[in-house]
Order: structure tokens, then sequence, then C-alpha cells
């Protein structure tokens, strides 16, 4: 009966959290979605400042009626998302901490502060050199054309961008929890720093497979996310090897 008991407290105290979650995303949503014009002027910064010394005018256009509204929406859950993830992460942390010893109260919380944190070093690298660089890649692309041809310019969609531009913050961000996952599997006994090294090789391959698979398909991007998860992967293996010791 005990056990019964325990378990229904168990779950109405998740569900509380996951109430309260919901909430906060929901009023973060609402927020966002009144400056969702200032929001979206910030994302499409990097592409104004890249193309800002043409000699060509550059534009974002829309090519259905709802398009813009949508993007609007889209442009509010991102940004729910994105500043309620820390909440999300405290509510997860107050769900577990009951169960926890004082130690493992104290293990945990490096966690949870890293996580955002390095998060958002994902998002600053796509927003302030991932993504000029790749914009002047693909613009690289177009051509003047001739008295015998077309020319071939840029014309992007506001909703294709924005959605490029947030995949791409998302997928670096969750990228650069590598140390983290690594370091958690090194506590609990999973794996080792030798074990790591050893299979640095095929780290390597995986990791530029992922890249590929998560960013356009372009070398910018990809090689983009590789580096900095290769340099993750080492940073992974000194921190695996602190924990080791402690």
């Amino acid at each position: 009966m005990s056990d019964n008991n325990s378990f229904t407290s168990h779950f109405v105290e998740l569900r509380s959290r996951l109430i309260k979650s919901l909430i906060f995303i929901f009023v973060i949503f609402v927020i966002s979605y009144t400056f969702a014009e200032y929001i979206y002027s910030f994302l499409v910064s990097p592409y104004a400042e890249a193309v800002k010394d043409d000699s060509i005018s550059r534009r974002l256009i829309f090519t259905a009626l709802h398009e813009t509204f949508i993007t609007y929406l889209k442009v509010a859950f991102f940004s729910a998302i994105f500043c309620g993830s820390p909440f999300i992460l405290i509510q997860i942390y107050k769900f577990i901490a009951p169960g926890l010893y004082k130690n493992e109260k104290k293990a945990l919380l490096p966690y949870l502060i890293s996580t955002p944190i390095l998060f958002l070093f994902g998002a600053m690298l796509v927003y302030y050199l991932i993504m000029p660089l790749a914009i002047k890649f693909f613009l690289s692309f177009e051509t003047m054309g001739s008295n015998t041809n077309l020319p071939i310019q840029l014309e992007a969609k506001v909703n294709e961008y924005l959605s490029l531009i947030m995949r791409l913050i998302f997928a670096f961000g969750i990228s650069f929890q590598l140390p983290v996952v690594l370091s958690l599997f090194a506590r609990i006994g999973v794996i080792n720093s030798t074990y790591l090294k050893e299979r640095r090789k095929y780290v390597v391959v995986i990791i530029f497979a992922v890249a590929a698979l998560l960013t356009p398909p372009d070398p910018v991007t990809q090689i983009g996310l590789a580096l900095p998860l290769l340099l993750l992967y080492e940073i992974s293996i000194m921190t695996v090897k602190i924990i080791e010791k402690n």
C-alpha cells in the first residue's frame, strides 16, 4: 500500500512540474509573439549584415498570404523553448532532488549550470560565425548573366531562412551537450577516459556524419559543427580524467 501511495505522490509531483513548465512556456510564447517582429529582426540580422555591402538590393520574400503569420508563430515558439529551457531543467532537478543524497546533489549541480551555458555557446557560434559564412558561401553561386542567359540571383524566403537558422541553433546547442553526456556516463561507470581515447578515430567519423545530417548540404556549416564537436570531445576526455581522479 505504501509503495502505491509513493508512486501516486511521485506521479502527482511529476504532473505538477509538467504543468508548471507548460504554463511557463505558454506565457513566454505569448510574450514572444507580442515582440515577434523584434525577435524576427534579431534572427535576420546575420543575413542583413552579410549582404549589406552587396551592389544589388537584397530582400526576404514570402509567397503565401499566411506565411508571415506562421513565421511569427514559429519565431515565438522558438523563443519560448529557448528561453524556457533553463526553467524546465530546474523543474527536472527539483523533481529528482528529493531522491538524491547530498553529495549527489552537489555532483548534479554543475551539469545543471553547464547545460544552458553550452547550449548558449552553440547558439552564439551559429549566429555570429556559421550563418554569415554560410550565407557568403551560398551567395557565391550567383551569376549576373549575359545577353544569352538569365542571371541566377537569390530571392530568399523569410520562412525558409528563419527555419534554417532556428534549426541550426538547436542543432548546435544540443550537439554542444556532448561533454555533459559523456561526463555523466563516466560518473555512473559506463565509460572511462581510456575507452574514449581508444575510440577517437571512430568518433571522428561519427561526428562528421552527424554534422552532415544536422546541417544543410554545404561544407561551411558541416565543418563549422564538426570541428567544435571534436574539440568538445577532447575536452570531455580531460573532464572524464578529472572525474576518475576524484
